[in-house]
């Protein structure tokens, strides 16, 4: 059997795996004894989100009121992630599931349409409005929208609606701490201005290794190119490279960055071709795109993350220490 046929075959035995476990777990629900609905007086709601940039912030939004679950931890890349039972067990188990949508989760979006008969699943990027979202050469919109802190708040308030429908006596809580919670992300959102525009011009110029900071760089002016397209299933070919060494010459860029859940190979044949041709271009460290960093740590915050990525670049690209 070709490679081919034998990655469909492979997702068509997964799907038909979840869609059985779907039919077992409502069939569980349905037999087991009454459990309190979302919003009874001294419940706390149970939300399970696909990824962390989701599932951090409303932490903090929903605070002792909610407990938030992130199905993807660090290195976990969303856009390759098919959904396994224990992820369908943690689902079936919430009140409320957050995804960031725009087919970042595009293995999962069966399930997804499964669990929204039962309860509310709500795919928080796709409550912006198109306008504003980018969209690249063929079409496709990028959902890397965390990396907009305004599209973003956009996001968040979107589920912080569906948190106050769900347990409406906590509605003010929430709000309050949503409120104190993006003073933060303007404050931040500041700060990367201000790094971001300390770079000189010509070479604010951010090579990855995948097209993940689309949005990034339309907020904070820095030009972004991307290995691979929206998606990691795209391949990097020779032009690519090839391409990518030609703008590092024009612009004498002094470094390109990898991501933690990114295979490193295409940014190091960069490095590795702008060699060849006399440039001596450094590995300007690692940046977080499709996954935070580690639960309890700094980059395992939204706003811990987002300015690790902000001072690794400044740091890479001016020479200057943070």
């Amino acid at each position: 059997m070709n490679s081919y046929r034998f990655e469909m075959a492979r997702r068509g035995w997964i799907g038909l795996m979840l869609a059985a476990l779907l039919v077992l777990t409502a069939c569980s629900a349905s037999q087991g004894g009454a459990e309190a609905e979302p919003g009874d007086t001294g419940s706390t709601l149970k939300v399970v989100t696909t990824i962390a940039q989701i599932a951090e912030p409303m932490s903090v939004i929903g605070g002792d009121r909610v407990n938030v679950e992130s199905l993807m931890g660090p290195g976990v890349d969303p856009h390759l992630h098919q959904p396994t039972p224990g992820d369908i067990q943690k689902l079936d188990g919430a009140d409320i599931i957050l995804y960031s949508g725009l087919h970042l989760e595009a293995n999962m979006l069966k399930a997804f349409e499964q669990l929204g008969k039962n309860k509310p699943v709500i795919a928080i990027g796709e409550t912006i409005p198109e306008d504003q979202l980018l969209k690249d050469e063929d079409g496709a919109i990028d959902p890397h929208v965390w990396f907009d802190i305004d599209l973003w708040k956009q996001a968040l308030d979107a589920a912080t609606e569906e948190l106050k429908k769900a347990s409406a006596e906590d509605a003010d809580y929430f709000e309050t701490n949503k409120q104190a919670y993006f003073a933060e992300l303007d404050q931040l959102k500041r700060e990367a201005e201000e790094k971001i525009a300390d770079i000189p011009k010509e070479q604010r110029v951010l090579i990855t290794a995948h097209d993940a900071f689309g949005y990034f760089g339309r907020m904070l002016d820095i030009e972004v190119v991307g290995l691979q397209g929206l998606s990691t299933e795209s391949e990097v070919g020779l032009s690519d490279i090839e391409r990518t060494v030609g703008l590092l010459l024009e612009h004498n860029v002094p470094a390109v960055f990898i991501e933690t859940s990114i295979n490193p190979a295409s940014v190091n044949a960069v490095i590795e071709g702008a060699k060849q041709k006399g440039l001596e271009v450094s590995l300007g460290g690692e940046l977080f795109s499709d996954a935070m960093g580690a639960a309890g740590t700094e980059e395992g915050t939204y706003i811990g993350m987002y300015r690790h990525n902000v001072d690794t670049i400044h740091t890479a690209l001016t020479g200057k220490e943070d």
